[in-house]
């Protein structure tokens, strides 16, 4: 039964211009007092959420995006700022791009958060897809392959420095701790300073191509999935593997169990109305996530995520996302009556999270949230 409900901000600023008629997603350079807006719109949609009975605000982690898509470089740091800003929402971390940190570093910077926040952050993981940052960073993503086989010893030490009092770990990317002598004595084994208070730490990470490999590994672990703005016939699909997998590694879960169901969305009077109110947020998205192979409206859209290739912007429309329920546009009662059938579809779900695409105004997104709060949210009390 669906009793949670949460929202996702990616952290763009105030575009002009968006749609595929607009400014290229290339041409766009706004200066540092611009880009500096996204953490003033964090706050009020952090505000809003609050007030509205929303328990998780979602921020995206991702670097060095002068063009005002993605401005939120460290999630933690500005969760212990909501946290003190607000009540009772949580901050939730969509997705900490582990390959762009130390995952000590990573590790200490949410074991911190969650202290001062008194567990009102959600640790969120994911392998990153910009090039531009994770190389940068001088870890892989050109190569794939590297990228997970990384990705994953990361995450096997941050386990470790959570969950044990004190740890070792010897890996191909990773020795830790280093074979030094210290203060007299050989080191052998470290202590992470702080460890989360909240244990144990539930760990959420993106479910983009439903890889086998990917969703044992998050099985493995217990990592928890969210699925969002993904064609209908695909979250079925990925919903059922990873109940699979869960069931391989010993776990039984009702179906939907651990995972989270996410959508874009616009609310209006009527459909017409709601779809002309997005199409231009919704091109401007495609338009930055196509040429990264970030979309997923569909079976050809996914292959392209697999073999991380580029898809064609104007392949995506948002007639089609309406269709595939990867958007839901039109009155309340229209998202009510979708939301009662995904609760029949999936028994084990309880968690709903929504959001907008890249480029939709503040006052857009608050008054969406406002709506879907005051209109939808009772129907599931």
């Amino acid at each position: 039964m669906i009793t949670r409900f949460s929202t996702l901000y990616v952290g763009h600023i105030e575009l002009e211009r968006c749609g595929f008629s607009g400014t290229p997603a290339d041409d766009r350079r706004y200066s540092n007092e611009r880009l500096m807006e996204a953490f003033d719109t964090t706050i009020a949609l952090a505000h809003a959420a609050d007030t509205l009975g929303y328990e998780t605000l979602w921020l995206a982690e991702h670097h060095f995006q002068h063009e005002g898509y993605e401005c939120i470089p460290n999630i933690p740091l500005l969760a212990v700022d909501l946290a003190h800003r607000t009540e009772r929402v949580k901050i939730g971390c969509a997705f900490n791009v582990v390959p762009t940190w130390h995952p000590l570093r990573l590790a200490e910077d949410y074991a911190t958060a969650d202290i001062l926040t008194r567990g009102r952050v959600v640790f969120g993981v994911g392998r990153g897809y910009h090039t531009r940052e994770v190389e940068s960073f001088g870890n892989p993503m050109l190569d794939a392959e590297a990228n997970r086989e990384l990705f994953e010893e990361q995450i096997e030490i941050i386990l470790k420095a959570f969950r044990q009092e004190s740890f070792s770990h010897q890996g191909k990317h990773y020795t830790i701790p280093p074979e030094v002598p210290y203060r007299g004595y050989p080191l052998k084994e470290l202590t992470l300073v702080p460890r989360p208070l909240h244990q144990p730490v539930e760990i959420w990470q993106p479910i983009v191509s439903g890889s086998v490999r990917g969703l044992d590994f998050m099985a493995r672990h217990g990592i928890k999935g969210i699925v969002s703005a993904t064609a209908e016939e695909l979250v079925q699909r990925w919903f059922r593997d990873y109940q699979e997998a869960a069931r391989r590694h010993g776990r039984e879960l009702a179906l939907g169990e651990d995972l989270i169901f996410g959508f874009r969305m616009c609310i209006d009077e009527t459909t017409d109305r709601a779809m002309q109110r997005a199409r231009p947020y919704f091109e401007e998205h495609a338009k930055v996530m196509a040429p990264l192979g970030m979309l997923r409206y569909g079976e050809e859209h996914v292959k392209a995520v697999v073999a991380r290739q580029a898809q064609s912007a104007t392949s995506a429309t948002l007639e089609n996302g309406v269709r595939n329920r990867a958007w839901l546009c039109g009155p309340p009662g229209d998202v009510i009556a979708y939301l009662k059938e995904i609760e029949q579809r999936y028994p084990g779900l309880d968690h709903v999270m929504i959001g907008w695409a890249i480029g939709t105004p503040r006052d857009v997104m608050i008054e969406q949230l406002t709506r879907f709060a005051r209109e939808v949210m009772p129907a599931f009390r």
